[in-house]
């Protein structure tokens, strides 16, 4: 995604213009799409894609706690799925829980997580940067 880390398999939201009331706007959808899938959920709460979903807009709106929240459901529902993975490790490094934020980050990496690239620019992890152990993880496995 381009906004913050959080990564599902949905194409790319569109950004804002110029406009100055732009943000505005982008706030406002973010809002009506967290009701939106919020209701989708009241009725549906294992819907693994609106799951998803959902953890990206709390995401952008710096609600980390509940992201996690959401992260550690999709997890629980898709333990072998290295992007839920990822995810969770983005709620963890956000919340400045680091320990928890590597272990799982290096659990995606053994599910298959490979976007490594993605991974040295994601903003959602500026709390691991320059952890050793965070670039040791990089090396041990960039070049598998």
């Amino acid at each position: 995604m381009a906004h913050q880390g959080k990564q599902f398999n949905e194409g790319a939201q569109p950004t804002s213009t110029s406009n100055p009331t732009a943000h505005l706007a982008d706030q406002n959808q973010i809002d009506f799409e967290l009701d939106f899938f919020g209701g989708v959920l009241e009725r549906a709460p294992d819907y693994v894609d609106v799951l998803r979903v959902m953890g990206h807009l709390l995401t952008l709106k710096g609600r980390y706690g509940e992201g996690l929240q959401v992260d550690r459901r999709l997890v629980s529902l898709r333990p072998h799925d290295p992007l839920a993975h990822y995810n969770l490790a983005c709620s963890y490094a956000l919340l400045k829980r680091n320990e928890q934020a590597l272990k799982t980050l290096r659990h995606a990496v053994e599910l298959g997580y490979r976007d490594f690239r993605y991974m040295r620019e994601d903003r959602d992890l500026d709390s691991l940067r320059h952890d050793p152990r965070f670039r040791q993880l990089l090396r041990e496995y960039e070049n598998r």
